[in-house]
């Protein structure tokens, strides 16, 4: 499995419409084939800082992914709602073991 951690900062005004916005995506993206996981991910310590975890079950569905109409809804109404360009960081699973598909 592929694992991408993308690190978000989001301008203090727009926290529950981005909120929204994301959880409508990733509820969306957990019914694509290709994702096994997506984690939302908000820090108490400053709850303008989010993570999103997305586990992929192939080395293409991160491309599926981004090419859904949920994902490029979600991007194009969250864009504003940023204080600095997302950061993504591709990780590859070591353990648990990736499960049987």
């Amino acid at each position: 499995m592929l694992i991408a951690h993308i690190q978000i900062r989001v301008k203090p005004e727009h926290l529950d419409a981005f909120i929204a916005a994301t959880l409508a995506n990733a509820q969306a993206s957990l019914k694509e084939s290709g994702i096994a996981r997506f984690d939302f991910l908000q820090d108490p310590a400053n709850p303008t800082h989010f993570v999103l975890c997305e586990a992929y079950r192939t080395p293409d569905a991160p491309a599926a992914h981004r090419a859904t109409a949920h994902y490029l809804t979600w991007r194009d109404t969250v864009a504003d709602m940023m204080a600095e360009p997302r950061a993504r960081l591709e990780l590859q699973n070591l353990f648990p073991g990736d499960p049987s598909f």
